[in-house]
């Protein structure tokens, strides 16, 4: 099977990170920042997400930004990105700076798997106030997985965009590239939706679903992805299938957290409280749960 395959070598070439009981992690997935134009569907979010990655720094977390953050299907430009969304490069950059900033690759940004693509355009960027070079991501290597190992039991999790295997945005994902930005860009914005992507076609969501329970059934290992848009915490007796969900949904966003060696599904977005003031609120939906509860190789789940 091509999803297992993808999977596979995904974990085997993936970057290895230990962790312990005082790691912090924030997983968010599918930002798609965009140009600030009618179909940055990113921009609605901007000030939420931007809360949400001050709180997650000044907290010493670890932030995983799981593919797709940059919607390079669409905007060819990434400088118009950068500009639309320097408040979020600048808080990204903390990040980068303080060594506690992973960046995956996705399909939608899946130009960052060039090394000289990321040197150009994520290293640093031109000014055009102050007319010099400034620093941006200097340095900084995006991956297509990454494998977290707990220090003391070993345990393993594996973490991905999503799209492996997923035949139009994986294999042919050129092809579905040049339909995003030449036909369902303009498309979307009056309300037709792209029928190849798991995010809007529920029959291919479920496919690529049920096609990663299944290599974490044979390989009995945790999975962390985005990919499909729909937030998933798995139950104590399933498979230990996790996605973080998206950033575009107009009434907030979701992502994963692991803290303490547990793992929650957590919810951002704004509310009013009861003087009718609106205020960014960061709730727990699911969880926590110790991840040694998701540890396949060490129990016998009931499924």
């Amino acid at each position: 099977m091509f999803t297992d395959y993808r999977l596979t070598q995904a974990y085997k070439h993936a970057r290895v990170k230990q962790f312990d009981k005082k790691s912090k992690f924030i997983f968010f997935s599918d930002i798609h920042r965009g140009d600030d134009s009618p179909s940055d569907i990113f921009a609605r979010n901007q000030t939420v997400f931007l809360a949400a990655l001050n709180y997650y720094y000044d907290k010493g977390y670890t932030y995983v930004e799981v593919g797709d953050g940059d919607e390079l299907w669409e905007y060819n430009e990434f400088r118009h990105i950068r500009l639309a969304h320097s408040d979020i490069f600048e808080a990204l950059q903390k990040f980068h700076y303080d060594k506690r900033f992973i960046m995956l690759y996705g399909n939608h940004n899946i130009y960052l798997k060039n090394k000289a693509y990321v040197k150009k355009h994520l290293y640093n960027y031109y000014d055009e106030y102050t007319q010099d070079i400034h620093d941006l991501l200097k340095g900084i290597k995006p991956c297509e997985s990454l494998l977290l190992k707990e220090k003391q039991s070993g345990q393993e999790i594996l973490v991905v965009h999503g799209h492996q295997g997923d035949l139009m945005n994986d294999k042919f994902w050129f092809i579905n590239m040049l339909l995003v930005r030449y036909f369902w860009r303009f498309m979307h914005v009056v309300g037709f939706q792209n029928p190849s992507s798991p995010a809007r076609n529920h029959f291919k969501r479920h496919k690529v679903e049920r096609n990663y329970k299944k290599w974490i059934a044979k390989h009995k290992i945790m999975l962390i992805c985005g990919h499909t848009h729909r937030a998933k915490y798995a139950k104590l007796t399933e498979l230990p299938y996790f996605n973080t969900g998206s950033c575009i949904h107009t009434r907030g966003f979701n992502g994963i957290e692991i803290v303490n060696n547990k793992i929650m599904l957590v919810d951002w977005r704004v509310r009013a409280d009861n003087s009718g003031k609106l205020e960014v609120v960061r709730t727990v939906m699911r969880g926590p749960i110790p991840i040694s509860k998701f540890d396949l190789k060490k129990k016998s789940p009931v499924f």
